[in-house]
């Protein structure tokens, strides 16, 4: 099966354009505008994680290697459109216009990293594996029945594809064509676990062919690849032709969240080969230097700005006080049931009652 879904790219890895109808879509203020994207949330995921490493936020899951997949996917949303994310999807949850500030809050346990700007519909970062993918569904028939070109995209990563959601939030908008695609990034472990441990189908997109839907296997290290992918597929959606199912092979280099350690199930030898042989913004700057549009001083401009917007947004974040542990029990329901009160004092006892 694996021969019906063969890898698509763009740019090679050497920063070459291989298909080459797409040469002259390519334009240089497309490339300059995901090349500032991603450089914008590799510095931002590398802050996070020496906040968290610092104490200053809570545990973190790191997407650094996986920045192409998310950024080519976010831009090709329109403004009405519906994300959503994953807890490893804050990047491409900036892209599409979350703010900086409550992306930090939501990784130190504040309530408001929820809430995206007025006018975004973005939904809370999924922890539950896959749960996000019906909603994505039930949310994209919702714009179709209502007569809407708005779309939606769902975001997961392989091991979802093991959980009964998945298969559920597929086999619904297929039915009902609901204007959806669904986006997997397949970094090649679930935690822990690597892929072939998990399936033993040979790519995720051929799992498109069991609800009757196009799946497409593409190189999630090449930005444009994923920009166009996620744009036809979004088009297709529109147009009222129901789902696509897209996976993006990419790789993570780090831990799955900042409370594990990958040394102890991935040889992270091969964690540097593929940096080194792959890395999505590497890739870009050279396809930048091949078409005489790379600049230097362009680059530390923008790292400048990136790196200034972030530090302000770490300020504004560490201003709101501490997050209050009994809001995880306070607001499940109107009014509490004895289990969640039981579960508060419990927890409160735990950690020494310091919130009332």
């Amino acid at each position: 099966m694996d021969h019906l879904f063969p890898l698509q790219q763009i740019m090679s890895s050497n920063g070459e354009i291989v298909l080459l109808e797409y040469e002259e879509k390519i334009t240089e203020e497309l490339a300059k505008q995901f090349y500032q994207d991603l450089v914008k949330i590799r510095l931002f995921d590398r802050k996070a994680v020496s906040l968290q490493r610092q104490g200053r936020i809570g545990t973190y899951a790191p997407f650094e290697g996986q920045e192409a997949a998310q950024v080519g996917s976010a831009r090709a949303l329109k403004e009405d459109d519906w994300m959503f994310p994953t807890y490893r999807d804050h990047g491409a949850a900036f892209i599409f216009g979350h703010c900086l500030k409550n992306i930090l809050l939501f990784w130190n346990g504040r309530n408001e990293g929820c809430v995206p700007p007025v006018g975004k519909k973005i939904f809370p970062p999924s922890i539950p594996i896959a749960t996000q993918i019906p909603h994505a569904a039930g949310a994209a028939l919702a714009e179709k029945l209502k007569g809407s070109k708005n779309a939606a995209i769902a975001y997961f990563g392989d091991g979802a594809t093991s959980e009964g959601d998945f298969h559920e939030g597929l086999n619904f908008a297929s039915v009902f064509k609901a204007p959806v695609v669904f986006f997997n990034q397949n970094n090649h472990y679930a935690i822990s676990v690597p892929i072939e441990k998990q399936m033993n189908s040979k790519t995720i997109a051929q799992k498109s062919v069991a609800y009757d839907m196009p799946g497409v296997r593409i190189d999630g290290n090449d930005v444009f690849i994923v920009y166009f992918e996620t744009l036809k597929a979004l088009e297709r959606a529109r147009n009222g032709e129901g789902p696509t199912l897209i996976e993006a092979v990419t790789w993570r280099y780090g831990a799955h969240t900042t409370a594990d350690d990958p040394t102890k199930y991935r040889d992270q030898a091969e964690s540097m080969k593929r940096k080194l042989a792959a890395d999505p913004i590497v890739r870009l700057e050279k396809w930048l230097k091949h078409n005489g549009y790379y600049d230097a001083d362009w680059v530390r401009e923008i790292e400048a700005d990136a790196n200034a917007a972030i530090e302000k947004a770490v300020v504004e974040m560490e201003a709101f006080p501490p997050a209050n542990p009994s809001d995880i029990f306070d607001h499940v329901f109107a009014e509490p049931t004895w289990q969640i009160k039981q579960q508060k004092e419990e927890y409160l006892k735990l950690i020494g009652g310091a919130f009332g």
